[in-house]
């Protein structure tokens, strides 16, 4: 089967490619260019599960629409999207390295969630699931912050982390879905795709 995957996301290549699934990405603009049906800024005292939802369902619709007007193939689009609660608050990306390091002083030694959400669109019919993860981090002290921080690596990522990189060291305790923690939940994601009338495998 191939799909297209409605995200720049290098983490959900990875993990469609670790599956076995062949894809063609469908790119968002950004920057000052951003397309406006994606903007993933969340609405006033909106609900971290609503504003998953809504954000992993525009961008699946969004990527439909780009591939009718290119007039390509007809497939499933997927697309996905995660952000982390804390106390009831949604924290995605940080907007530059003091923002990161703040996010990740308030994670020190506590517990958050971890919501990714996926949709895919095929012919007509639409489908979504919401993977539910909960991180705890042990105790951080400012000079691993600091350190890693530096190392670029918590940049583009929501909540600051990669949990499969350097910020592992990090990570005391996951209840839930390690690929849903990275951004596609592909236990999930497959699911889906067998309710669309695909096997993965």
């Amino acid at each position: 089967m191939r799909l297209y995957l409605a995200s720049r996301s290098p983490r959900r290549r990875e993990l469609l490619h670790q599956i076995g699934i062949d894809f063609d990405t469908v790119v968002f603009r950004d920057g000052l260019r951003a397309d406006s049906e994606t903007d993933e800024t969340p609405l006033a005292g909106e609900d971290p599960v609503d504003y998953v939802s809504r954000v992993t369902h525009a961008k699946a619709v969004h990527g439909l629409q780009i591939v009718q007007e290119r007039r390509l193939p007809t497939r499933p689009v997927l697309a996905a999207d995660t952000t982390l609660e804390l106390d009831g608050e949604i924290i995605g990306k940080p907007v530059d390295m003091a923002d990161a390091a703040a996010i990740l002083r308030r994670l020190s030694g506590r517990t958050h969630r971890v919501l990714t959400g996926v949709a895919i669109n095929h012919l007509g019919r639409a489908e979504y699931l919401l993977s539910r993860s909960e991180v705890s981090f042990r105790s951080l002290d400012d000079d691993e912050i600091r350190h890693y921080v530096m190392s670029g690596e918590p940049m583009d990522k929501a909540g600051a982390y990669g949990i499969q990189g350097r910020a592992g060291l990090f990570v005391s305790h996951l209840a839930g879905s390690y690929t849903g923690v990275m951004g596609l939940p592909v236990c999930e994601t497959g699911e889906l795709l067998k309710r669309l009338g695909f096997r993965p495998l």
